[in-house]
């Protein structure tokens, strides 16, 4: 599927798998294997910006994918996000949708958030909250409809 499908029909907090068609290369391998990696893995997407433009700059749609957290005892050094606009030539899949009922917990309101949180209820997301501290966060429940709807993937042409 392509990044423009993602970006129309994937809902906020699916888990979203991107390759570059590549087959994996042998673990021995580590330098291929490396460059391999930055074309192809997963991430829970976690934002969807619109293009806008900014005087005579215009940026295109894109979309953010949660890759990884790096730190120790709990605590949160550095977390990798991934960026991809809407040309991207590299093949997305929905590999996760979010469950029926769960809560996203955003970090601030408007077309701008991001999602900091996926709650399995809404009990859970306000606990959570409650430990983190998000002053503008904004809860919101999935319905049936947005994380239950099958995507259709396109055609290649």
């Amino acid at each position: 599927m392509s990044a423009h499908a993602i970006f129309d029909h994937a809902p906020i907090g699916s888990i979203i798998a991107w390759s570059d068609g590549t087959p994996r290369p042998l673990a021995r391998f580590t330098k291929k294997l490396a460059a391999w990696l930055t074309s192809n893995g997963k991430g829970r997407l976690i934002r969807k910006q619109p293009s806008r433009s900014m005087g005579t700059l215009s940026l295109s749609a894109s979309f953010t994918l949660h890759e990884s957290d790096f730190g120790t005892g709990g605590v949160v050094a550095f977390r990798v996000h991934r960026i991809f606009s809407l040309g991207s030539s590299l093949h997305f899949s929905v590999v996760e949708r979010p469950a029926i009922g769960s809560v996203r917990v955003f970090d601030r309101p408007g077309e701008d958030a991001e999602l900091v949180h996926l709650a399995s209820n809404l009990v859970a997301a306000e606990e959570w909250l409650s430990r983190h501290g998000y002053p503008r966060a904004v809860l919101q429940e999935g319905t049936a409809d947005e994380f239950g709807a099958t995507v259709v993937e396109g055609r290649a042409a």
